[in-house]
């Protein structure tokens, strides 16, 4: 009963304070509105703050009651509270620069912190100086010495009439400025990607395969369905992944850090499917690599080629001149291929995203392209559906390799689903 009133008289003192009158405001707007998981994050920072109780606005107190993660994660491991901050911040500017640029009372959260700081605008807004003695004074002897015969107030009427022609100037100069219009306009990296910049910041699933053995005896490929229980003589290895799929999540990171846009990377074998499917996928590598992926629905116009590890993708409904297979070299490896699909999402408005190379050469090119803007104009060509919308596809790329490296890829074929 006395922690039911406590809570009680906290609402009251929240609901009183004006400062959460403004997270309020927050929460409802286009910003915020979307996502659940920020308005629950901004509320819980803001009522720490206002109750004065820092101590339970730390990453893992967060992490615990806002992302109902279990006491004593390891928070070095998993970054969602970090990710969700940094986006908090900029939905926070973005109020502020717009619908919230009258608010009297203005909320940041400092950058290595998590407890919001409320600042009065107009303690902060510097006042304009009343007479010309506050006139700046690199200024003052400028005008001192080309008017040395002028009263204060002839000075004063200059001045001001010198300061509106300079802002005439450079209102004339911005309407015909010609990378104004540019602005706004969408790039066809911001079409496509757009809804992967969205509010939760989508998973990034790399494949990681297994191997067996260790520094003395080498690794070696364990393939899919081998003994993990111990009673293999090796330990397993199952944390390795390929130099591909590395250079894929980097480039990843830069799309996305040039968005102002985050992503939470997982390994394949650690995903957590109660929270994955509520977000937008974006897997990179093959499936017999990325044992999450195959909960989802397979491919279906292009899949590996079974039984044959990953010498093909099979084209189950081949266009006139076209294979049957897309195979590979073996020796020497001069050409790779990769698909690459955009397949519905496990919930409703949600959206996969997947890369997967017959090659780690293969992921690697097909992350590289879809990130360049002549190779998402390529793909958006033929998958913009009549009201601009963006339709899920199945495409095959092919890339030629050379020097142990991902050099040219191009666009083979495409099936619009």
């Amino acid at each position: 009963m006395r922690d039911m009133m406590e809570n009680h008289k906290v609402g009251d003192v929240l609901q009183r304070d004006p400062r959460w009158k403004v997270v309020e405001r927050i929460a409802a707007s286009p910003h915020l509105k979307a996502s659940l998981r920020l308005q629950e994050f901004l509320f819980y920072i803001s009522e720490c703050a206002i109750r004065e109780a820092p101590g339970e606005a730390t990453e893992q107190q967060i992490g615990i009651h806002v992302f109902h993660r279990h006491p004593g994660y390891n928070s070095s491991e998993d970054s969602i509270v970090r990710t969700h901050a940094r986006l908090l911040r900029q939905k926070l500017a973005a109020y502020f620069a717009n619908e919230g640029s009258d608010e009297e009372i203005i909320v940041n959260v400092p950058k290595g912190h998590y407890l919001p700081v409320f600042t009065n605008r107009s303690a902060t807004a510097s006042a304009l100086p009343p007479d010309v003695e506050h006139v700046p004074l690199a200024v003052h002897s400028r005008v001192e010495r080309s008017t040395t015969t002028a009263t204060s107030n002839q000075f004063r009427g200059w001045l001001l009439v010198g300061l509106a022609a300079l802002v005439l100037t450079g209102v004339a100069t911005l309407s015909w400025h010609p990378w104004k219009k540019t602005k706004v306009l969408q790039s066809p990296v911001d079409t496509f990607w757009r809804p992967f910049f969205a509010d939760d910041p989508p998973f990034v699933v790399y494949s990681n395969a297994v191997f067996t053995g260790n520094s003395i005896t080498g690794l070696r490929y364990a393939p899919a369905g081998a003994p993990q229980d111990g009673s293999a003589p090796d330990s397993y290895v199952d944390t390795y992944t390929g130099i591909g799929e590395l250079s894929a999540v980097y480039d990843l990171t830069k799309l996305f850090d040039a968005h102002l846009a985050t992503f939470t990377l997982k390994r394949s074998q650690l995903v957590a499917w109660d929270e994955a499917e509520s977000r937008n996928l974006i897997f990179i590598g093959a499936s017999v690599e990325n044992p999450s992926l195959r909960v989802l629905p397979p491919t279906v116009n292009f899949t590996q080629e079974a039984g044959s590890g990953f010498a093909g993708f099979v084209n189950h409904h081949p266009k006139p001149g076209e294979p049957a297979v897309y195979s590979r070299p073996e020796h020497p490896l001069t050409t790779d291929y990769a698909i690459i699909a955009l397949l519905p999402g496990v919930q409703p408005g949600k959206r996969v995203l997947l890369f997967s190379g017959l090659t780690t050469f293969g992921t690697q090119a097909a992350v590289e392209f879809l990130c360049r803007p002549d190779g998402v104009a390529e793909i958006l060509k033929q998958v913009t559906g009549p009201k601009g919308e963006i339709r899920p596809f199945e495409a095959v790329v092919q890339t030629a390799v050379g020097g142990g490296v991902a050099l040219e890829t191009h666009l083979v074929t495409l099936r619009v689903d």
